[in-house]
């Protein structure tokens, strides 16, 4: 299974993802693609953080390509069975319009942004199979409404999933890996349909459901 994390710079998404494999690697097997337009830094963290992590930079590019996500899997060789998760380029705009063949885009909208970013960005949002509501450790601290946010993802894609989690307390994040197993198991089943079950074709072939 393959998943789009997209987001704004800061939301959380390499935080999240270093709390996920911490959590999880005895559960799952996670493979990253680390997409940033400079630095091998994400990466770097990713694999201290204890999964297999190729990093991808994009130079003056706003987003990933499919292209750029097939080269990376080349090196990555995930196994078969295995969650591969792209974080994207930091950006709400760009990255919406590009499929990188990935089962689902899971968006991460921090607390320290502002609940209305749904309707400012509304094809990223639209686009969203899940969003994480992250950093809500810093809810008495910040003006956001959790209600709204959820409210506004809402009006721009009815069939949105929204969680609201701490990627640093891990408040919420049960929450996270249930969804994760959950579309793992049934991203398996579809795979199992079409391909070989010994055969890795399922991500490279996969769209989003």
């Amino acid at each position: 299974m393959a998943l789009n994390l997209v987001s704004s710079p800061g939301a959380g998404k390499t935080t999240l993802l270093e709390r996920t494999i911490k959590d999880m690697k005895d559960a799952l097997p996670l493979f990253v693609l680390e997409g940033d337009q400079a630095t091998a830094n994400d990466g770097l963290r990713i694999r201290a953080a204890g999964a297999p992590a190729v990093q991808v930079n994009t130079g003056t590019g706003c987003h990933l390509e499919a292209d750029m996500v097939a080269r990376g899997l080349d090196q990555l060789s995930p196994t078969p069975d295995s969650v591969v998760m792209i974080e994207n380029v930091g950006n709400l705009v760009c990255p919406a319009m590009f499929d990188l063949g990935e089962h689902a885009k899971v968006a991460i909208l921090s607390v320290t942004e502002g609940d209305d970013k749904p309707l400012k960005y509304p094809h990223m949002f639209r686009a969203a199979d899940l969003v994480l509501i992250n950093k809500i450790d810093l809810l008495p601290h910040v003006d956001f409404d959790v209600a709204a946010a959820v409210r506004h993802a809402l009006d721009v894609n009815p069939r949105v999933n929204a969680l609201t989690v701490s990627a640093r307390t891990g408040e919420g994040l049960g929450d996270w890996y249930a969804w994760l197993k959950t579309r793992r198991l049934a991203a398996g089943s579809r795979a199992g349909a079409r391909n070989d079950p010994g055969s890795g074709d399922a991500i490279a072939e996969g769209g989003r459901s």
